[in-house]
């Protein structure tokens, strides 16, 4: 694994991952329904988990045999402009 970032994201062999931590779990499924509508629009989903208020993601481009595309940057990128994921810490940084 590598240290480095891009805006809060962990640059990893084949994937981007970011762990955001939100005021409680209310604010966590607001944020995961809004990328939710965002990755259906761009028809590029994410892998992630939620566990009360922390929310986990890994993106991956599955039909380039589980690497980083152009997708992954693109749909990281959108998610960090969206509202709720100014509101989140980012947890593990």
């Amino acid at each position: 694994m590598t240290d480095k970032q891009i805006n809060g994201w962990r640059v990893e062999p084949g994937a981007l991952r970011i762990a955001l931590r939100f005021d409680d779990f209310k604010s966590a499924f607001a944020f995961m329904q809004a990328t939710a509508e965002l990755a259906e629009s761009m028809n590029h989903h994410p892998e992630w988990s939620n566990v009360y208020n922390l929310v986990e993601i890994t993106l991956t481009t599955h039909d380039a045999g589980n690497a980083l595309t152009d997708k992954d940057y693109a749909l990281a990128a959108a998610i960090v402009e969206l509202p709720a994921f100014k509101r989140a810490t980012l947890e593990g940084s």
